[in-house]
């Protein structure tokens, strides 16, 4: 189902889906294709939206900077610099994170409108961005399709074709909260991660691989998590053509349990520390499947690079299920 969610300044128009399927309901706008609302029931089936949201279009443009919901492109994460090489030529970004690019810009995905088509279960999102557009080369051609299979998950599919060689990493930045309010912190992790990626001052890596064990960073066992978390896992699995589960996150007080697979070699644990009214720091939980940050710096991390003739393609599932 589809119906108006708001307007614009400039006039253009931005429409909410609503997507249903085994007792799950998920809301996407094509604003920024974010993720504005996930009703999921609790041990006793009383569903509440384990998300954060906003109720109106103005909440999204006076409150970018959360990137709450939001898809995040063309390069999710930081580049160090706002700049990187690429076949012998560097690309200059508008710095937006200190002297790095973050989440692809002030103009990023995440504050662009796409277009909308209905498919089995879902909607497909598309856009084109521009040769240029913040400073990426390429015309690229991607689409985002949401759809809830028959257990209710949500799965997020990415495809993507370039007309030149360009950098390409896409992520939702959803923040969870499995209790629907109140801080996230109770929560308990799982993440199938025995290395994380060092980072200097700036969260820009090193090119150095850190084990967890031992640390404060190891959730390889569930645990609760705590407040002060902004990194990158790297995943056991790797890069994998299908999706594989590598998270578990848990609320002992409704019981929900929210699982997370993916075809993505990293992800990126954000504990919301920085979060600002109308919410408070840590009321959530981003965990971002993608590929490393500052990847196009660093011929030794997995590839972020798609040539013509290419198709990106990448695929997050978010389960949902209950605990007695």
């Amino acid at each position: 189902m589809s119906e108006l969610f708001g307007t614009l300044s400039d006039g253009t128009r931005v429409h909410r889906w609503t997507l249903e399927r085994a007792g799950v309901r998920v809301r996407v706008l094509t604003y920024g294709g974010i993720v504005q609302s996930a009703e999921v029931p609790d041990r006793d089936g009383r569903a509440v939206d384990v998300t954060l949201g906003f109720p109106a279009l103005e909440g999204y443009t006076a409150h970018p900077e959360p990137y709450l919901g939001a898809l995040v492109g063309r390069y999710a994460n930081r580049i160090g610099g706002a700049r990187f090489p690429l076949d012998g030529v560097t690309y200059t970004l508008e710095p937006n994170n200190g002297p790095n690019s973050l989440h692809g810009g002030d103009g990023g995905f995440d504050k662009r409108v796409w277009d909308a088509e209905p498919v089995e279960h879902g909607v497909r999102l598309s856009r084109v961005s521009p040769d240029g557009e913040e400073g990426f080369p390429g015309r690229l051609e991607l689409s985002a399709t949401y759809t809830l299979d028959e257990r209710g998950a949500l799965v997020i599919a990415y495809e993507a074709v370039t007309d030149a060689p360009t950098v390409v990493n896409l992520t939702n930045h959803t923040y969870w909260n499995l209790g629907g309010s109140g801080s996230a912190l109770g929560h308990e992790l799982r993440l199938d991660a025995s290395r994380l990626t060092r980072v200097d001052g700036d969260l820009i890596p090193t090119g150095e691989l850190d084990a967890v064990e031992g640390t404060r960073f190891d959730f390889r066992e569930p645990r609760k998590t705590g407040a002060g978390y902004d990194h990158n896992y790297v995943l056991d699995k790797g890069l994998t053509a299908a999706p594989v589960e590598v998270a578990e996150l848990y609320d002992p007080a409704s019981g929900r349990v929210l699982t997370v697979a993916t075809t993505e070699p990293g992800l990126q644990l954000y504990t919301a520390d920085h979060l600002g009214e109308p919410f408070a720091p840590n009321d959530g939980i981003a965990l971002e499947t993608q590929h490393f940050p500052d990847s196009p710096n660093r011929p030794e991390f997995p590839s972020t690079r798609l040539a013509p003739g290419e198709v990106f393609r990448s695929e997050t599932v978010y389960g949902f299920s209950v605990r007695p």
